[in-house]
C-alpha cells in the first residue's frame, strides 16, 4: 500500500523520490491532498494507550526519546486521540474527524507541528478581568487545546513508572482519595509531621528553564521543548505554585501543569525516596515472634506529595523531624528555586496538633479511637436486639406447628371423608400413607432435633425419666421376666444416650470458656495496641464546610436553610441540578472522613430545604405545598412525563461511605458557578463544549459567586480557606450552551475548563 502511494504521487510529481526511511501511515496520510486522502479520512481512529506506547518507544534510542513533535505529536491519529479526551466521556464515541474539521482543520495542524510553523501565540486568547485592578488571564482556543492534550499524553507515557510511589495527582488513578488511602493503610506511629508551604510565586523565566533542562535528560528534541517554553512565553500555560488552582479542574489551569509540576519535582522526590530507604535499611522491622513480646517501633520516614501539596511524616525523635525540616527547605530554594514560607512550613505534634493536607484534617489517635469498642449502652442495646429476634424466632417456630398441626388435621379429615363415602373402598394409584408418614416423619425429626439444642429441657426430660428407677433393685429384677428387663435396660441406654445433658453442658461450659479467653486476649491485644501504637484519623472541616454554606447563601445567620433568589429565573430541573451538583461533590469529596456524617447532615438537610424554599420562592408557594410536589427527594418530570431525581435521596446520601472511594475528575468549582438563562433570541449557534455539534443551544451567561457576593478570594478572613475560585475575567460572560452540557455543567460532572472559553457570545 505504501509502494502504491508512492508510484502515485510519483505520477503527480516526478522529482518525489522513494523513501528511505519507516513512515507512518498516519504521517504519510497528512501530506497528501484533500482530494488525494478523501477516502482516507474515514479510517482515522482514536489509538489505545498501548498502540501509543508502542509508537512512541519506536523512537526511544541511548536512553532518550528523539523526535518527538515531528514523528509523535504531528500524527493525525494522535491530534485525533487528543480531541477524542477532550471530549465528554459519555459522547466521546460520536467524534468523528467530521465534528473536528468543523474547528480547525486537523491535517493543517499536524503540518505545522511537523514543520515547526504552528504559532501558538494566534492560537490565545486574552480575557480582562472584571475587577479594576485584577490580572488578565490567557486562555488557550480549541486547536490549542488539542496540542496541549497531546504533550500531556506522549508527556504521561515517557513519565510513567518513574515517579515514586508517594506521588499523587497528575497522574492517572492517582488522586486525592488514593493518597489518603496510602496514609489510613500505610502510616504507622507517626510522631511528627510537616506541610511545606509555598509563597504564591507564578513560574518565571528561570523555573522555565531548569524545567526544560529536566525535560532534556529524556527527551532529545529542540522542537518540542521550545513548543512547551512558547506555551509558557504567551502564558497559555502558567503554573503557580502556593495558590489554590492547582489540581481542582479551573478554566486558568493548563492540561500539562500536573505532569509539569511532577516533572519539575522528580528529583527532589526522588531524594526524598532514597531518605526513606536509607531510614527502612538503617532500622529494620522485627518479626513479632524474633521481637519476644517486646515493642519496636522502627524509625520511618513517610511522605505524600499532590502536585504542590508536601506532607512528609516521621516515627521517631523530633531532631529526625528537625533534620528533615531543613534539607527541604534547603534544597527547595537552593536547587529548585522556590520560595518557602517559612511560618507555615513548621514541626506539629502528630498527637497533640492536627494539621490541614488536601483540605482535609489530620490528627494520629490510637487504634480504640477509629475503632472503639461498645459502651454499656450499646451492650444493652445488643442484647436487647437479641432477646428480640429470639422472641421472633419463637413465634415462628409456634406459627410453624400450628400450621403443621392444621394441615394434618385437614389431611385426615380428607383421608376419612374419602373412605366413608367411597363404596369400593378408596382406591388411588400411589400409597398416600407413605406420602404421609414421610412428612410426618419429617416433622419429627426437625421438632426432636430443636429440642436436643435446649439443654435445660432434655435435662429436666432425663430427670424425669430416671427418677423413682425401682427396676434397679437387685430383689425386683430377680422377680420379673428377663425379656422386660432386657427391654427395661435398653430403654435406659436410649435415655442417657440422648437426653443425658452432661457432655452437651460440658461442651457449652467449653466453649462459654473458650469466648471469656477470647475476650481477654482481644482486650490485651486492645490495650497493647493502644498503649504502641497511633492511626491516622481523617476529618472534614466542618466549620469550613459550615461557613461555605453561609458564604452560598444556603443558610441564614441563624444557621437555618433560607432560598438563594438569584436561582429563581432558572428553570426548576436546572435548579435542581445545581443544587445536586453542589451536594454530589461534597459527598464524593469527604466521604473518607471520620465525621463523614457532619457532612452527609449538611447536604441532606441545609441543602435539601434551601432548593425546596427556592423552588417554593420561585412558585410563590409554601414549603408544605413544595415538598407535596416535589417530594422530599427533589422529583422532577421531564417533557415525556417521566419522574427523574437529579439530588442524592436520602437512601443515598446514608449508603455514601468509605467503601466507595474513587478519584474522579476534580471537579471542585460547583458551589462557585452559576448559569443564568437569558431571555436573548440569538442565531444558531454551535455548542461551545468541545466538539459538540449541537445547534439546538441556549445562551447563559456566567455569575461567579466571588463578585456576587464582592468577596475577593485572597481574603481568608471572609472567604473560606482552601476553596478554590474560577478566575473573574469569565464573570458575566455569556456563552451557547446544549441542553446536553449545561445539564452536565450544573450538575458538576465538568466545568468551563472542558468548554471552549473563547468562543464567547458578546451580548449587549
Amino acid at each position: 500500500m505504501l509502494f502504491a502511494l508512492t508510484r502515485r504521487l510519483r505520477a503527480i510529481n516526478p522529482s518525489i523520490k522513494t523513501p528511505t526511511f519507516n513512515f507512518t501511515f498516519s504521517l504519510l496520510h497528512s501530506t497528501l491532498s484533500h482530494s488525494l486522502s478523501f477516502d482516507l479520512d474515514q479510517t482515522l481512529k482514536p489509538l489505545t494507550k498501548p498502540q501509543l506506547k508502542t509508537l512512541l518507544f519506536s523512537h526511544y534510542n541511548n536512553g532518550k526519546f528523539s523526535n518527538l513533535l515531528q514523528n509523535i505529536v504531528a500524527l493525525p491519529s494522535v491530534l485525533f486521540t487528543a480531541s477524542h479526551n477532550l471530549t465528554h466521556p459519555t459522547r466521546s464515541f460520536q467524534l468523528t474527524l467530521d465534528s473536528v474539521s468543523t474547528r480547525f482543520d486537523l491535517y493543517q495542524l499536524a503540518r505545522e507541528l511537523s514543520s515547526n510553523e504552528f504559532d501558538v501565540g494566534s492560537c490565545c486568547f486574552k480575557l480582562g478581568s472584571s475587577q479594576s485592578k485584577g490580572k488578565s488571564l490567557v486562555l488557550p482556543n480549541l486547536k490549542l487545546k488539542v496540542v496541549i492534550e497531546a504533550l500531556r499524553m506522549v508527556l504521561d507515557l515517557i513519565y510513567d513508572g518513574g515517579f515514586p510511589t508517594f506521588v499523587y495527582g497528575g497522574r492517572e488513578g492517582l488522586g486525592r482519595h488514593t493518597a489518603i488511602r496510602y496514609m489510613k493503610n500505610s502510616v504507622e506511629n507517626p510522631n511528627w509531621w510537616f506541610t511545606v508551604a509555598f509563597d504564591r510565586v507564578v513560574f518565571d523565566s528561570r523555573h522555565v528553564n531548569r524545567l526544560c533542562s529536566v525535560l532534556g535528560d529524556r527527551i532529545d528534541d529542540v522542537r518540542l521543548i521550545g513548543l512547551i517554553e512558547k506555551l509558557f512565553e504567551t502564558e497559555a500555560a502558567k503554573i503557580e505554585l502556593g495558590g489554590f488552582e492547582l489540581g481542582k479542574g479551573l478554566p486558568q489551569e493548563c492540561g500539562l501543569c500536573g505532569v509539569l509540576i511532577n516533572v519539575y519535582l522528580n528529583g527532589f522526590d526522588k531524594k526524598v525516596q532514597k531518605i526513606r530507604l536509607r531510614m527502612n535499611e538503617q532500622n529494620p522491622k522485627f518479626d513479632d515472634e524474633v521481637s519476644d513480646g517486646v515493642v519496636y517501633k522502627p524509625l520511618k520516614v513517610y511522605a505524600v506529595r499532590y502536585l504542590d501539596e508536601v506532607l512528609l511524616i516521621t516515627s521517631g525523635s523530633k531532631v529526625v523531624a528537625m533534620d528533615l525540616l531543613n534539607w527541604v527547605v534547603k534544597h527547595l530554594e537552593g536547587e529548585l528555586e522556590l520560595k518557602v514560607d517559612k511560618l507555615r512550613t513548621v514541626i506539629h505534634s502528630a498527637v497533640s496538633e492536627k494539621i490541614d493536607f488536601l483540605g482535609m484534617e489530620f490528627r494520629a489517635v490510637t487504634p480504640s479511637v477509629l475503632r472503639p469498642p461498645l459502651s454499656e449502652k450499646a451492650k444493652r442495646a445488643r442484647l436487647k436486639f437479641r432477646r428480640q429476634k429470639e422472641v421472633r424466632l419463637m413465634e415462628m417456630k409456634n406459627a410453624r406447628e400450628r400450621n403443621r398441626r392444621m394441615l394434618g388435621m385437614k389431611i385426615f379429615s380428607h383421608v376419612f371423608d374419602k373412605l366413608k363415602n367411597s363404596n369400593n373402598r378408596f382406591k388411588f394409584d400411589y400409597q398416600i400413607e407413605n406420602e404421609v408418614r414421610e412428612i410426618f416423619s419429617s416433622w419429627a425429626d426437625e421438632v426432636v432435633q430443636e429440642f436436643l439444642e435446649s439443654v435445660e429441657e432434655r435435662w429436666s426430660w432425663h430427670r424425669e425419666l430416671t427418677a423413682g428407677d425401682f427396676l434397679s433393685l437387685k430383689r425386683i429384677r430377680d422377680q420379673l421376666p428377663q425379656e422386660l428387663v432386657d427391654a427395661y435396660d435398653k430403654f435406659q441406654k436410649e435415655v442417657d444416650k440422648h437426653l443425658n445433658p452432661v457432655k452437651a453442658r460440658k461442651a457449652l461450659e467449653e466453649e462459654k470458656r473458650k469466648e471469656e479467653e477470647e475476650e481477654e486476649r482481644k482486650y490485651s491485644e486492645r490495650t497493647v495496641k493502644d498503649l504502641t501504637k497511633l492511626c491516622m484519623k481523617i476529618t472534614a472541616p466542618i466549620e469550613l464546610v459550615r461557613k461555605a454554606v453561609r458564604l452560598a447563601g444556603f443558610t441564614n445567620d441563624m444557621g437555618r436553610p433560607r432560598p438563594i433568589s438569584l436561582l429563581a429565573a432558572l428553570e426548576d430541573a436546572d435548579i435542581i441540578k445545581w443544587y445536586a451538583g453542589v451536594g454530589r461533590r461534597w459527598l464524593e469529596y469527604f466521604c473518607c472522613c471520620r465525621n463523614f456524617e457532619m457532612v452527609k447532615t449538611v447536604v441532606s438537610y441545609h441543602l435539601r430545604f434551601s432548593c425546596l424554599l427556592t423552588l417554593a420562592e420561585k412558585h410563590d408557594a409554601t414549603k408544605a405545598e413544595t415538598v407535596r410536589h416535589f417530594s422530599k427527594d427533589l422529583k422532577v418530570s421531564d417533557l415525556d412525563g417521566n419522574e427523574e431525581m437529579y439530588f442524592p435521596s436520602e437512601r443515598d446520601v446514608k449508603r455514601t461511605g468509605d467503601g466507595h472511594l474513587s478519584d474522579p475528575k476534580p471537579v471542585d468549582s460547583a458551589l462557585t458557578l452559576n448559569l443564568i438563562r437569558l431571555a436573548y433570541d440569538a442565531p444558531s449557534i454551535t455548542c461551545a463544549a468541545h466538539f459538540c455539534e449541537c445547534n439546538d443551544t441556549i445562551t447563559y451567561r456566567v455569575l461567579l459567586l466571588q463578585n456576587r457576593t464582592n468577596i475577593n478570594p485572597g481574603d481568608q478572613k471572609k472567604w473560606v480557606p482552601g476553596m478554590a475560585a474560577i478566575h473573574d475575567s469569565l464573570d458575566r460572560r455569556c456563552f451557547a450552551l446544549c441542553a446536553y452540557h449545561v445539564s452536565d455543567l450544573y450538575l458538576g460532572k465538568i466545568t468551563l475548563q472542558d468548554i471552549d472559553c473563547t468562543s464567547f457570545v458578546e451580548v449587549d
